[in-house]
């Protein structure tokens, strides 16, 4: 059973506090993956930052996706239905201290396809950590990516060289669950 998890496609992060220009161009795949894998009955789980005043991360990035704000919240185009699982994180990683590992076994799901921002950060650290839990990673690459080319670029080689993560693309997904 796979999952699709759309990590950080929040306001701070499209319009907001730390902006990704580049973030605009895959919102329309990303939607099309979430759209497509709710008529298939496949999860979909929302991985989103959603710091504290006390969270070590803000020393790096400042403050942005401070949990309770507009800026923590989904960006329009891409709200969750009442179906979707939203998870808060405090750190790159939607495995730490946010429960998506004992919801994915609940769910009986063995592969995750990771969508969203940033391929050289959080989807990284994201996919680092399910490597570790045995969890089989598709990366559609028109649905992921980061600050600059050369961050996306190196994202997505060190996820496939390390973590054998199936570098792809939305509609082999869609096609392949149709």
């Amino acid at each position: 059973m796979e999952a699709v998890i759309v990590i950080d496609m929040l306001n701070d992060f499209v319009t907001g506090a730390l902006k990704c220009e580049r973030a605009q161009k895959i919102i329309p795949n990303v939607k099309r993956l979430v759209e497509s894998a709710r008529k298939e009955g496949i999860p979909v789980i929302y991985s989103n930052d959603a710091h504290l005043q006390t969270d070590s991360e803000l020393g790096k990035w400042g403050k942005h996706a401070m949990k309770g704000t507009k800026g923590a919240e989904v960006i329009p185009q891409l709200t969750p239905e009442k179906k979707d699982y939203v998870l808060d994180k405090r750190v790159y990683s939607g495995f730490f201290e946010a429960g998506l590992d004992s919801l994915l076994r609940s769910l009986k799901v063995d592969t995750l396809i990771l969508t969203g921002l940033h391929t050289n950060l959080c989807v990284r650290h994201t996919t680092a950590d399910a490597f570790f839990r045995g969890y089989k990673i598709k990366i559609p690459k028109d649905a992921t990516d980061a600050f600059t080319e050369n961050a996306y670029k190196e994202g997505l080689q060190y996820l496939k060289e390390y973590y054998n993560a199936e570098i792809t693309e939305t509609d082999k997904i869609i096609k392949e669950w149709e």
